[in-house]
């Protein structure tokens, strides 16, 4: 399965979902930054839970792996949970949006782009820079990192800085953000 069928199919799934979404993670930052491979989507969600259930029950036993405990469990603890296609392996990280004024603001600011053919809704490069330098600090990853330096290189003064330095500061990652400023200019 190709990037663009499986984006695609969830773009169907989100619409009998009637669920809003926001794509980020890799994809993402590969959408707004510099390319990288990836077999699995990052997705944030925000949904009631009949969306969720009405969302587990579009991904079918015989095509995906998709526990509707799973998801519940992780509704309930504001975390993640996965679905994995079983013929082609790509798996999909169903992220829970937090409940702050950040993730309001974040879900705000996505907007629809074209990626692999299909019109899909992603986190605005600032908030994939935000994301990233936040896992960053939560797992120590040079790979997150290196994703928000392609972005902040790749989009360079297209960015609203002053909307990063101000989550930057709120959130704590002023570490992360110094770090991948510094990497984006050499």
């Amino acid at each position: 399965m190709t990037l663009e069928i499986l984006l695609c199919r969830l773009n169907t799934i989100f619409e009998r979902a009637h669920m809003a979404y926001m794509l980020t993670g890799s994809v993402a930052s590969s959408a707004h930054g510099l390319p990288r491979s990836t077999r699995d989507l990052d997705i944030v969600i925000s949904p009631t839970i009949e969306q969720l259930r009405a969302l587990i029950r579009e991904f079918s036993s015989s095509q995906y792996y998709a526990d509707e405990d799973q998801a519940l469990q992780a509704l309930v603890h504001r975390s993640q949970f996965n679905v994995i296609d079983h013929l082609t392996g790509w798996k999909i990280d169903f992220i829970f949006a937090e409940d702050s004024d950040y993730r309001r603001t974040a879900f705000a600011r996505a907007k629809a782009i074209g990626i692999a053919g299909q019109s899909v809704c992603v986190a605005s490069p600032e908030d994939v820079v935000i994301a990233k330098l936040r896992w960053a600090n939560i797992g120590g990853s040079e790979r997150q990192l290196q994703d928000a330096v392609g972005i902040l290189s790749m989009q360079g003064r297209n960015l609203d800085y002053t909307y990063i330095e101000h989550w930057v500061g709120k959130l704590d990652i002023e570490d992360q953000w110094q770090r991948a400023r510094r990497e984006s200019v050499d």
